[in-house]
């Protein structure tokens, strides 16, 4: 996950502030996206038992309590250590995407230093196939990673970025993806709708940063919105059903809701006290 200048890690998740200055105030878009459900115990079974079996020491703990004591704790954390290399994997592509954009612009960019710190990861192939649909799609970026606001709902979130693509003003979302077995990029979740859904109805984008200047939104009238899916043998590029936005939108806003009524049960006061047993009754 990328880190933009407002955005803060809180104990209600990622939230983001009107300044430099200024304590945050309103959750991001992916928390918001976050209060939804979601049970991944089937998975990280799965990895703790797979890491397990790819243990290096496992054979010779078999018949070892000790050992395989070990085996196991290594091998519990798996997932977590999966989902964090993920994450900054992402970290990197993303990175790497950024750089592609403000090139493109212009702009002081580090491009070199990202294509060299994906090679380094041997993750050059990410940066060979987005370029190739950077290329095919010629892509004219208008505004890499802007962080927008909706005051209205309470909300904000940095957007991957926004481009017209054919003539076609898109607000677009980078994933980074696995490949399955069969060499095809794995497809994104639903939830990608719901994010840059979000992303278009927001009021206000950032201006300057330290100084806490924002203007009005001018990208959300009527874009396209793309979810693209980067992996290493090929790009997916999705489009965002124009037909069921009004329904993700509504969705959203109800996890917007779950997010309010969460943080006012915490603040308000200590859930659960101590009660004393019944004063001694005594008997007649």
């Amino acid at each position: 996950m990328t880190a933009p200048a407002l955005a803060h890690s809180t104990d209600l998740g990622r939230m983001y502030a009107r300044s430099l200055q200024d304590p945050p105030k309103v959750p991001s878009i992916t928390t918001v996206i976050g209060q939804q459900a979601m049970s991944l115990d089937g998975w990280i079974g799965y990895m703790a038992a797979n890491a397990v079996a790819q243990h290096p020491d496992l054979g010779a703990a078999v018949g070892n309590p000790g050992q395989l004591r070990t085996v196991v704790r290594d091998s519990s954390n798996a997932a977590e250590q999966f989902r964090d290399a993920a994450a900054a994997r992402g970290d990197r592509v993303h990175h790497y995407c950024e750089q592609v954009s403000l090139r493109a612009l212009d702009r002081p960019h580090q491009l070199q230093e990202a294509r060299e710190a994906l090679a380094e990861k041997g993750e050059e192939n990410f940066a060979l196939r987005f370029d190739q649909w950077w290329e095919d799609y010629a892509v004219k970026p208008l505004d890499p990673e802007i962080t927008v606001w909706n005051e209205t709902l309470g909300y904000a979130g940095t957007l991957d970025l926004v481009a017209t693509i054919g003539g076609k003003l898109c607000i677009i979302d980078f994933k980074t993806k696995g490949t399955d077995r069969n060499g095809q990029v794995k497809s994104l979740d639903a939830k990608v709708v719901m994010q840059l859904v979000a992303g278009m109805k927001a009021e206000e984008s950032i201006v300057d940063e330290a100084a806490g200047t924002w203007e009005p939104w001018k990208y959300g009238q009527d874009p396209i919105l793309l979810g693209v899916a980067i992996g290493e043998t090929e790009v997916r590029t999705l489009r965002a059903n124009p037909e069921v936005l009004k329904s993700h939108w509504f969705k959203f806003a109800s996890l917007r809701r779950v997010w309010q009524t969460s943080l006012e049960a915490a603040q308000a006061g200590t859930p659960l006290l101590e009660i004393a047993p019944p004063p001694h009754q005594p008997s007649n």
